[in-house]
């Protein structure tokens, strides 16, 4: 079966299309754009008319990408900034008029246990118990299981929201670099009142924050997706990798071979959320996973996983 898999998230749109048969999952065709979808959200709880149209153009593209390609069955989930939108139908109403479907704006807990499907799917259970974190725009997952979830947090502390919410400045200044720190730490407490979140063997991370700062780690001249794919990063290196995005300006960060030029003013404010998720669990490594919501999205289209 050819399936197309949407993830609309606070800062990206990614389309994902795959043969599915069986335990038998072969890639067609992974794309992203950049979109800033959650522009302003944080602050006036309502999307920008740029930003809706930014993202339908992505979409229209996706449309065409899914006519060409013979897809038989699409799903389409948008996630943090959709849910917080008060004026959410304008994107919604675009969403089913270009694709015949109606969008899903899923909650947290679903958005979850998508990420867990995808980002376990590399993995063999004796390397569990897993802790997931999918560190988005607009919020950060926090999902503990083996196999299935056991239990699951979504927290405020996506790597736009926290940009938005405290870098005014470009450096961030120390005292805003200080107030984020607290907001993170605050939020993961949070989540820690429900997921255990030092108790996982494999600490898997997710998304473009994860992988962008495994890409620094790993010295890459350009992204490689395939060399980042279940590389291990140190807590140390990630804390390191925080830092030098914190302290380089928007010019230098976007000099950095394997940057996309639509993270470059939201990495540092990323980076520092995943820099404090290494302190709190005590885990001396993470995994970087390509493998994410988009495939457990893909999945569920054929009857597997969440």
């Amino acid at each position: 079966m050819r399936v197309a898999a949407i993830d609309c998230g606070t800062n990206s749109i990614r389309l994902l299309i795959a043969d599915i048969e069986g335990e038998s999952f072969r890639e067609v065709l992974r794309t992203m754009e950049i979109v800033r979808l959650g522009q302003g959200v944080d602050e006036t709880g309502q999307f920008h008319p740029d930003a809706i149209t930014r993202t339908l153009a992505a979409v229209d593209k996706f449309a065409a990408e899914i006519a060409r390609r013979g897809v038989e069955k699409i799903r389409f989930c948008a996630t943090s900034a959709t849910r917080d939108a008060t004026n959410r139908h304008l994107f919604v109403d675009g969403v089913r008029e270009r694709l015949g479907i109606e969008p899903e704006v899923i909650s947290g807990d679903e958005e979850a246990a998508l990420s867990f499907a995808g980002a376990i799917q590399d993995f063999h259970p004796s390397d569990g118990p897993f802790l997931v974190v999918d560190i988005g725009g607009g919020s950060t997952e926090f999902v503990f299981g083996t196999t299935d979830v056991e239990s699951a947090k979504s927290v405020n502390i996506g790597c736009v929201r926290m940009t938005e919410r405290h870098f005014a400045h470009d450096p961030a200044q120390q005292s805003q670099v200080d107030a984020a720190r607290a907001d993170i730490v605050e939020a993961i407490a949070k989540a820690a009142s429900i997921v255990p979140i030092t108790k996982a063997k494999t600490l898997i991370a997710v998304a473009g924050t994860a992988t962008t700062v495994a890409a620094a780690a790993l010295n890459l001249s350009e992204y490689d997706r395939y060399a980042i794919h279940l590389s291990r990063i140190t807590a140390q290196q990630v804390h390191e990798t925080s830092q030098m995005f914190l302290t380089k300006t928007r010019e230098e960060r976007l000099t950095l071979g394997y940057m996309h030029p639509g993270r470059v003013d939201v990495i540092p404010a990323g980076a520092l959320v995943l820099s404090e998720i290494m302190s709190a669990t005590g885990a001396s490594e993470f995994v970087a996973s390509e493998s994410d919501i988009l495939d457990g999205i893909a999945r569920s289209l054929a009857g597997k996983g969440a």
